[in-house]
């Protein structure tokens, strides 16, 4: 635990001396900021009866909208926005601290310490997940506030979403760390971490993609990349799916299976012992 706790120190001193953790917060408070200004709603007797979003208003063709109809609508759909968002925040705030860690002078003054390369690649792994949680958190807590305070409309599901998120964020940063220990460059991890994100997103149609390619051999490698990677796409399914699970059950039970889930763990815990054997017999 104080191996844990002063790693988290270190992250939160690094990420500020390099303004990461300025740049981090700030992009997220933005945002919050535009999504506060711009969605404005009127509401008459717990409907809808005008909007303006973004400065554009919405056409209501006469008949107001059930505000809680309305708020679950949009919470799903914007959901995925923030599945987006968290993710790639998370990422490029993240990614640095094994390439960081490797740095001449750095990696020695870990190393001196009696801690063992393992020990210190996972809790430096688990300190830049709390600093990217509590990214997350204060981007959903703030725009469930947000929904909150313009509707008056409690919806805890969207919540829900977060953990998904985290999940997401947990196993692109594992991977995250192998490319970092292996090539000990932030650049190289954030654009291979990004690469995997879309690259396992577009397999999720790996069975028409299969079916278009003419040997056999390239529908078998296209189907076993597919559940090699992370299922990013599935899984962003399931935060719209948590979000807007109350007014669809079917599509909850659907989406919400345990393959994508596991799947994506096993690809996690395989990056993250891969980083630490290979920190392990790395030479600085």
């Amino acid at each position: 635990m104080r191996v844990l706790l002063a790693n988290f120190e270190d992250v939160m001193r690094e990420a500020a001396a390099r303004w990461t953790l300025v740049a981090y917060f700030a992009l997220t408070t933005i945002f919050i900021v535009i999504f506060a200004s711009a969605v404005n709603l009127d509401i008459v007797n717990g409907a809808l009866a005008g909007a303006k979003l973004f400065g554009k208003e919405v056409q209501m063709h006469g008949n107001p909208m059930a505000i809680d109809k309305l708020v679950l609508g949009f919470e799903s759909g914007f959901s995925a926005v923030i599945y987006l968002l968290g993710t790639f925040l998370a990422i490029f705030a993240t990614a640095h601290l094994v390439p960081r860690l490797q740095e001449k002078g750095t990696i020695d003054l870990y190393l001196s310490r009696p801690v063992g390369r393992t020990r210190l690649l996972l809790s430096r792994y688990i300190a830049g997940l709390l600093l990217a949680s509590i990214n997350v958190g204060y981007l959903i807590g703030s725009i469930w506030l947000i929904v909150i305070w313009k509707t008056h409309v409690f919806h805890p599901r969207f919540l829900l979403g977060g953990v998904v998120i985290l999940f997401v964020i947990a196993t692109l940063l594992a991977f995250a760390f192998l490319v970092g220990v292996v090539t000990s460059t932030t650049a190289v991890s954030i654009m291979s971490t990004y690469a995997i994100f879309f690259f396992a997103a577009v397999l999720v149609g790996h069975e028409r993609i299969a079916a278009a390619v003419s040997h056999e051999w390239q529908a078998a490698l296209i189907n076993s990349l597919y559940w090699i990677f992370p299922k990013t796409a599935e899984l962003g399914q399931a935060v719209v799916a948590l979000v807007s699970g109350g007014e669809a059950p079917e599509r909850l039970s659907a989406v919400l299976t345990p393959a994508p889930f596991v799947t994506t763990a096993i690809f996690a815990v395989v990056c993250l012992v891969l980083a630490s054997w290979l920190f392990e017999k790395k030479e600085f």
